[in-house]
């Protein structure tokens, strides 16, 4: 069991856990999306991003998009927001690359969903490990992660 799934079953949500052959190297949202046979657009990553004071910040969002920077920086208050480095992310969250989940973080983070999640009734993301999705509502994530909807894709 990950932290992840963990504080999902603490909160006392529907959820449920998806396994498949996580693999290595880039891409595992995509390879999610494929192994489950879902649409990519229901499929959610789990980004981390340093603002310009040097706070991190978690953005969620489908695996076929990109992340706009920009507009991050924007709804976070900042001036500039870039990708956290590697090591930071993990020591942050706790988890690996590929397999960093909005729950259950060692350090919860700020977080912002796209609004896109919104026209689902349930999305999947990372369980907290490569391999592992969770599949909940929306809602639920944004309630759990103390999150706000904005739009974060290009």
């Amino acid at each position: 069991m990950t932290p992840a799934i963990a504080r999902a079953e603490a909160a006392g949500i529907e959820f449920s856990v998806h396994e498949f052959e996580g693999g290595s190297g880039r891409g595992f949202g995509a390879r999610a999306s494929e192994a489950l046979s879902l649409p990519a657009e229901r499929v959610f990553k789990t980004l981390v991003a340093k603002l310009d004071d040097a706070r991190l910040v978690v953005a969620i969002l489908p695996v076929a998009s990109q992340l706009d920077l920009k507009r991050l920086a924007a709804v976070a208050s900042a001036k500039r927001a870039a990708m956290a480095p590697a090591r930071e992310a993990e020591r942050a969250t706790g988890y690996v690359i590929g397999g960093i989940s909005p729950l259950g973080q060692r350090q919860p983070l700020p977080t912002f969903l796209d609004e896109s999640a919104l026209g689902f009734a349930t999305i999947y993301v990372s369980a907290g490990r490569r391999g592992l999705e969770l599949e909940l509502t929306p809602q639920a994530l944004l309630e759990l992660c103390k999150g706000e909807a904005v739009r974060l894709s290009r």
